[in-house]
């Protein structure tokens, strides 16, 4: 049994998030951490809000409610979400929480200590309008790199270009749209990643088969133009960690707070402490330092393109630069865009399906599915309507919901709601459980390897073998010449749904829990011997007839709701 640390980005706080932001993280995160669990490994699955910041602030402002208050209520908004769509995260927690303050404050001090932080007296973007700074995100103008129209003044979106909000061409606040800006002079801290460079770039180098994406990016922010520079990790804003030397002051940065670059990472980690202060673990160290058991810790991180360059230069960074023994990690799966429906989801515009939306409509297994099997992997990829209620149809209700349907139905107008004994099993038998044997490892191959459309194609591939076999077998037919022989062939097919159970379980986990129940099926094995899962539900063994597993989408709903979400979210 091997040891699993998977940690997904921690999403923002401002607001529910879309479909895309749910496929770019999270949710691969819980299909990998299911598979993993599945297989008999030990699994710690961490995520948390995400919730420092200007945006936070705003976003309280904008609700009229104190932002401590707004973000606690935004949090039980995001984890009641979170279980909606079965998430299975040991831990879900807060970038707020005391142990990622203190936390945040013991790297600071560190790095001061190891000559890694300087202080800049700088001049910063000030509006009138506003009346106050405005953080990088805040200040929007034309990209001076590939001429991007609404570049931010920390990074462009288009080319991924680092930048200052000095470098935009007609930069406006985002907050009132002015133009009345002027450069103030304040001073911060800055994380000194240039003097990281080296290593940064050996750590790299030493992860093995990352994804093109993810070293891509961090090489090209490692050696684009004048290469890694030195980062900011402070802010001119009220609301974060406050700027301290571990439990001391640091003089000269009275009224400020770390970025929230800076803090959210390092949640990964305070988060394992919350999961042991919660009572729900017991040692949150052997997860996170390697002097007290991770060495033995594989650490897998999920995330959408745009946050790789922060986790494979600027939480390293922290990291390696602290000097103290910390886990780093060994993995990072990141992901290419999902779009809507010809364009882009907008949380601005209302455009596109929201999470909470997404379960009004349907249970979380359908849109599991459809965004597991299609998920932007090594390109960006685009959801529409006609290819949810296709995927759901042909997948779902025609292939694996269809099956159980089919099989429990005659089983129980032949034989009775109990697996009848029946004959031998022949040679069409045999070349199932062969054929069969070969998907499931590939199923496995491609889940260890979190090749995740891959994974989905062997799984439906599974499904459909089955299919075939009950096609060819034709029960129903041969019930009317050699019962015991159709006994026999559902006997089978029962035994199929068990495990059809048992290996979809990562993917469409509420389906799986019903055909399990129905199937009265007291394990959940993994099918090592597959000869022998189509042994586990002995004649004798009662069932009940599932009720319907996955119903068909008809054409009428999809195109309502095609009419509904194209940008009408208040």
């Amino acid at each position: 049994m091997a040891r699993h640390l998977i940690t997904s980005a921690i999403p923002y706080i401002n607001g529910v998030k879309h479909l895309g932001n749910l496929v770019g993280s999270q949710l691969p995160a819980d299909l990998y951490a299911r598979y993993l669990r599945a297989r008999g490994h030990e699994v710690l699955f961490l995520c948390a809000t995400d919730e420092h910041g200007t945006p936070a602030e705003l976003a309280a402002a904008k609700a009229g409610k104190p932002v401590d208050e707004y973000c606690a209520e935004m949090w039980q908004v995001q984890s009641d979400l979170a279980e909606g769509f079965r998430l299975s995260f040991d831990h879900f927690g807060r970038s707020s929480s005391p142990q990622n303050r203190a936390l945040t404050q013991h790297f600071a001090k560190v790095l001061d200590e190891q000559g890694l932080i300087r202080e800049v007296s700088e001049t910063q973007m000030y509006s009138r309008a506003d009346g106050r700074f405005l953080p990088d995100r805040y200040i929007e103008g034309t990209c001076p790199n590939c001429g991007f129209e609404s570049a931010r003044g920390d990074q462009c979106d288009n080319c991924t270009k680092q930048l200052d909000p000095v470098d935009l061409i007609n930069p406006h606040s985002t907050i009132s749209g002015s133009t009345d800006l002027e450069m103030r002079e304040t001073k911060h801290l800055y994380l000194r990643q240039s003097v990281m460079k080296d290593r940064l770039e050996e750590w790299i180098d030493t992860r093995q088969g990352w994804p093109v994406l993810t070293t891509s990016i961090a090489k090209k922010w490692l050696n684009d133009g004048d290469g890694l520079q030195d980062r900011g990790i402070t802010r001119d804003l009220d609301w974060g960690v406050p700027v301290q030397r571990g439990d001391d002051p640091w003089p000269g940065m009275e009224g400020k707070v770390f970025y929230v670059w800076f803090d959210a990472p390092i949640e990964y980690i305070a988060c394992a402490q919350e999961w042991v202060d919660a009572g729900k673990g017991t040692d949150w160290q052997r997860w996170w330092r390697t002097d007290a058991g991770a060495e033995d810790v594989t650490y897998t991180q999920f995330m959408g393109k745009d946050n790789v360059p922060f986790h494979t230069l600027s939480f390293p960074a922290t990291i390696l630069g602290s000097g103290e023994p910390w886990k780093l990690v060994d993995y990072i799966k990141s992901f290419n865009y999902l779009n809507y429906d010809g364009g882009q989801f907008s949380t601005s515009r209302g455009r596109g399906v929201f999470m909470d939306q997404a379960l009004e409509i349907l249970p979380a297994d359908y849109w599991r599915w459809w965004l597991l099997s299609h998920v932007p992997e090594t390109s960006d990829a685009e959801f529409t309507w006609e290819s949810f209620q296709s995927g759901v149809n042909k997948d779902l209700a025609d292939v694996l919901g269809n099956f159980a349907s089919r099989v429990t139905k005659f089983c129980r107008s032949k034989f009775g709601e109990t697996v009848p004994e029946g004959g031998r099993q022949g040679a069409p038998e045999a070349q199932l459980i062969s054929d069969l044997t070969a998907r499931i490892r590939d199923y496995e191959r491609h889940m260890e390897a979190i090749e995740i459309r891959k994974a989905a194609a062997a799984l439906r591939g599974a499904w459909v073998l089955g299919n075939e076999y009950l096609q060819e077998a034709a029960p129903w037919s041969t019930f009317k010449t050699d019962p015991e022989q159709a006994a026999m062939q559902i006997r089978l097919a029962l035994n199929l749904i068990r495990l059809y159970a048992v290996i979809s379980a990562p993917f469409i986990p509420d389906a799986a829990d019903q055909l399990l129940e129905a199937m009265q099926a007291g394990d959940r094995d993994w099918p090592d011997d597959v000869e022998a899962a189509l042994a586990a539900l002995p004649a004798g063994h009662g069932f009940t007839v599932p009720d319907v597993t996955f119903r068909k989408i008809a054409d009428a709903e999809r195109e309502e709701w095609q009419a509904r979400f194209a940008g009408t979210r208040s």
